[in-house]
């Protein structure tokens, strides 16, 4: 299609709305996953395990999510980005360990 509006045509239009749509549902899955890694830290540390950094969890990651990467993401890209999401939930449990919980009175 070949009508434009604002320098768009209305296939970029409906692909950019599939776009947004995509994004929303990342966004959604990324905070459950932030939530699940935080409760994950939280039994890490009812279970008496002081470090936040699981290196063996996160090559195990870093392997499924290579092997299930089909393309066209360029592997390295996809593995960078598990890596920043890997720093964003130790951030989150970091954070979690100095806040005073319900039971420090």
């Amino acid at each position: 299609m070949t009508d434009k509006v604002g320098g768009e045509t209305v296939e970029m239009r409906r692909l950019r709305r599939r776009i947004d749509v995509l994004d929303r549902k990342i966004v959604g899955l990324l905070n459950e996953r932030a939530e699940l890694a935080r409760s994950v830290g939280r039994a890490k540390l009812a279970a008496g395990r002081r470090a936040v950094r699981d290196l063996e969890r996160e090559r195990d990651i870093l392997l499924r999510v290579a092997m299930a990467n089909v393309g066209p993401m360029p592997q390295a890209e996809l593995l960078a980005l598990y890596r920043r999401l890997f720093a964003a939930t130790r951030a989150l449990e970091t954070a979690d360990r100095k806040r005073p919980r319900a039971t420090d009175g």
